[in-house]
């Protein structure tokens, strides 16, 4: 054994300081051949590596929304003096992670908003599909908000409201969804976003982009009573930015029985991400709410089609990053 003034070079054979420090693990820790269980622990960092960045990665975004609420708590907190002398006290606020959340998207994701001419200057309700998470919705509306200075109210589903610590995030612009609430906002002027698949969608929609609405029609009929338009949205490659594991079947059976979302999902990869804006389907008074639900699902369909590679590939959407967007895009 060496001494603890010794040298591994005063060997007769000099070692190299990987293997002198090999060979003191080994006499300190008892263990014979501690270089065999060392390059298998090196061997199993190897594999698993990619696996843990891969299932860490969404965590980002857990992490910028709680960030978010912590903001809002700060900004709150700091403006108590001021709250009565404001037109809207949030509206510094929601400049603010408009700001940031707008930063977020154009770094890791470059993303891009296409035809928001299309948003009229009244109110409208926005249907968009839903990706495994809402992350570009909400790219969509802060950039939305720092190029019109619009606000765009969405419609969640009751879980979130049901998060711990979200409910302030919630009280800006999020809304549970009744038939009422929902028109009441659009009469107002308020633009509205919604994305009719919801949970369903997110978590079970597939790398074909499979739209999953059921015989949903509700945001169809809330259109009709606020005699708006509907507005169709899209965004490429939302898909292999983050996937889920939805394809097993037994999750698919948990969540229909329970409706609990305990779905894992993972990724965070920094694809590119377009948010394709569709024209407007105008208000009729004479169509039905199936027949809306219909047009609203065939133009979403379209977006689709148009503007995603399917199926969807991670690959291909990282090297989309390095692509110039087409003109008639």
């Amino acid at each position: 054994m060496i001494g603890g003034n010794e040298s591994c070079t005063a060997e007769p054979i000099p070692m190299s300081y990987l293997t002198c420090l090999t060979y003191i693990l080994g006499e300190w820790t008892g263990v014979e051949h501690i270089e065999d269980y060392l390059s298998y622990a090196v061997y199993l960092v190897w594999v698993l590596f990619p696996l843990v960045v891969v299932l860490l990665l969404p965590g980002v975004f857990v992490i910028l929304f709680y960030t978010s609420i912590l903001f809002l708590h700060i900004y709150k907190r700091k403006n108590e003096l001021k709250e009565a002398y404001s037109n809207d006290f949030w509206d510094g606020a929601k400049q603010m992670l408009a700001t940031g959340w707008d930063g977020h998207g154009r770094i890791w994701h470059g993303y891009e908003l296409h035809g928001v001419e299309n948003i009229p200057e009244g109110p409208a309700l926005i249907v968009f599909y839903h990706g495994a998470t809402p992350v570009d919705y909400i790219y969509f509306m802060s950039r939305l908000l720092i190029l019109k200075k619009r606000y765009c109210h969405v419609v969640a589903d009751h879980f979130v409201f049901r998060l711990p610590g979200f409910k302030l995030l919630l009280d800006i612009g999020v809304m549970h969804g009744p038939k009422e609430e929902c028109v009441s906002a659009l009469k107002k002027g308020c633009l509205l976003a919604i994305a009719p698949g919801g949970v369903r969608e997110a978590l079970f929609s597939d790398e074909m982009y499979t739209i999953i609405w059921g015989n949903r029609k509700g945001f169809a009929q809330v259109a009709i009573d606020a005699k708006v338009p509907i507005i169709p949205m899209f965004t490429q490659n939302v898909r292999e930015g983050i996937r889920t594991l939805g394809g097993i079947k037994i999750l698919r059976s948990l969540y229909e029985r329970t409706r609990w979302p305990l779905v894992p999902f993972y990724g965070g990869f920094p694809v590119k991400l377009r948010t394709f804006i569709g024209e407007p389907i105008p208000y009729e008074p004479n169509t039905t709410a199936e027949e809306l639900a219909a047009k609203t699902k065939a133009a979403v369909q379209a977006l689709i089609e148009k503007h995603q590679k399917l199926p969807g590939n991670v690959f291909r959407a990282l090297m989309e990053r390095f692509q110039t967007q087409k003109k008639e895009d």
